[in-house]
């Protein structure tokens, strides 16, 4: 008798409080479930270092084939939940009913496999970020090391498959990713940032990286960097709130860079601790004693 109280307690809770309990047409997607396809993701990417799988010439096709389905199906139906979520904050009950049938599914599916079919785009950013971190780190002794055990690459990796959801209209399911990645690295890359090619973080830990941020070729930052805004005032949502960080740029420990407006200069070195909220011209070293 005890435990049914409890239990109406609780219903009586989702019913008050609503948030937690979907109904059917209200889905939200799984965050366990958009952790599994991740994992499948970079399985895909770097095959037999993300999983404990015998993986050789022959069954290669095979293993990789099985994964791409299972991203494919499993990836589909948490955006065409993410899709249905979302339209239902302006839709009405009716409109709601018809939209998973057609338009969300559709659009989930088109965007699931483009993701597949930006993979070899993926590896090849991927294999440059890998190739900064080796000749950017003297204590790395091989690219396989680096794919392995360095934090950076993997929070690199997560925002790039993020990025490409989110550039593609995908709601909560890159947050979901790179919010995962940020748990276990402590590495904060938000998957609206636009981030050149060969991008390096040392260590990392307590970096952050702001939803505008604007990061261009071979810049390399170091850990509890933080490019970040001026304002986090709800009426700047959509507005640039993060810096410009231009080609060539090492950002050392614990420089805070904040503004919307700020840009640091290509070939530019900010020094560690440093509180940076103007422009920079190329080619400046910025140290904390200026």
């Amino acid at each position: 008798m005890y435990i049914d109280m409890l239990i109406d307690g609780i219903l009586d809770s989702y019913d008050r409080y609503g948030l937690i309990n979907r109904n059917h047409t209200e889905d939200f997607p799984n965050r366990q479930n958009v952790v599994s396809i991740l994992s499948d993701i970079q399985s895909v990417i770097f095959p037999g270092f993300r999983a404990a799988e015998d993986i050789d010439s022959v069954n290669i096709r095979y293993v990789i084939g099985q994964k791409i389905n299972n991203i494919i199906a499993n990836l589909t139906r948490e955006i065409q939940k993410a899709l249905i979520y979302t339209k239902a904050q302006t839709c009405s009950r009716k409109e709601i009913e018809n939209i998973a049938e057609s338009h969300c599914f559709k659009l989930a599916e088109k965007t699931a496999v483009a993701l597949v079919e930006e993979i070899p785009e993926i590896r090849r950013k991927i294999q440059l970020d890998v190739i900064a971190a080796f000749n950017g780190d003297p204590a790395a002794k091989s690219n396989e090391e680096v794919v392995l055990s360095y934090p950076g690459l993997e929070a690199i990796l997560v925002y790039r498959i993020a990025h490409f959801l989110y550039e593609n209209g995908v709601p909560i399911i890159p947050r979901i990713m790179t919010e995962h990645v940020h748990g276990k690295t402590g590495i904060d890359i938000h998957p609206g940032a636009t981030i050149g090619e060969s991008f390096f973080i040392d260590h990392g830990t307590g970096v952050v990286v702001g939803e505008t941020c604007i990061i261009g070729n071979n810049v390399k930052i170091y850990q509890g960097v933080t490019l970040g805004a001026l304002s986090v005032k709800k009426n700047l949502q959509d507005k640039k709130r993060h810096p410009t960080i231009e080609d060539n740029v090492t950002i050392y420990a614990n420089a805070t860079i904040l503004g919307g407006d700020t840009v640091i200069g290509k070939d530019s070195i900010i020094g560690g601790n440093t509180w940076i909220t103007h422009s920079v011209k190329e080619g400046s070293v910025i140290t904390q004693d200026k």
